[in-house]
């Protein structure tokens, strides 16, 4: 069971702090813009406080956010992508579905067949069962893994067949430089999983649909944010 959220010892209401958390994780704001939009509604919190916020609520808010179901019917989109911290370069390795939902995010130091070893550990171990497919670019870190981990699983390595996981890369690009980067390794690793999540949340897969449904589905995902705040029964 998820343990409840407990907001004692901080003078604002629970709904403000959920707020400024989800303008922060679901917006490329910083935190001194997010401390300037509350100012415009009449509540006066310093971005430290924010910061603190963001840290504390953002990763109990995704733990209570529900998770798309897994299925052997998945296909696995496989990336990594480089981002430097204090001149050291780190990986982080991301797993994404054929509709761009992220699966998993892991902050690696090396890009070689151990690390590739333990994203595929970690996804197995998530989802439960293999996939139907696994999809990456031509790095043979990934090839070796896949022959010990899940040999069964078909296997396509292509850099034209995995935009889908170096496309979702891209946001979280735009939030880098918004942040002026970030200060460390754990930094990075507990951005992500927030933020992806939110993502996940309100950002649905692309089709074709009526914006009557795209706005419903918005205020489907905005009523599960505020019961992962346990701001509604």
């Amino acid at each position: 069971m998820t343990k409840p959220i407990s907001y004692k010892r901080h003078r604002f209401p629970p709904e403000i702090i959920a707020h400024a958390v989800w303008l922060y994780f679901r917006f490329p704001l910083s935190l001194r813009l997010v401390e300037e939009m509350l100012l415009e509604r009449g509540i006066l919190v310093s971005y430290e406080t924010v910061r603190r916020w963001a840290q504390k609520f953002g990763p109990a808010y995704a733990r209570r956010l529900r998770r798309k179901k897994a299925s052997r019917r998945n296909v696995w989109h496989l990336d990594e992508v480089v981002i430097s911290i204090a001149g050291q370069k780190h990986w982080l390795w991301r797993a994404v579905d054929q509709d761009g939902y992220v699966l998993d995010e892991i902050v690696q130091s090396r890009r070689d067949i151990k690390a590739a070893k333990r994203l595929l550990r970690r996804l197995w171990k998530k989802q439960g069962c293999p996939p139907r497919r696994m999809i990456t670019d031509k790095l043979g870190s990934y090839a070796a893994a896949r022959r010990q981990i899940m040999p069964a699983v078909d296997h396509l390595s292509h850099k034209g067949l995995n935009n889908r996981a170096e496309n979702s890369h891209l946001p979280l690009r735009r939030r880098e430089q918004a942040m002026q980067g970030f200060r460390s390794p754990g930094g990075l690793q507990r951005f992500p999983s927030v933020f992806s999540a939110t993502r996940n949340l309100f950002v649905p897969p692309r089709s074709r649909r009526s914006a009557l449904a795209t706005h419903l589905l918005r205020l489907n995902a905005v009523a599960e944010w505020k019961a992962a705040a346990t701001l509604i029964a």
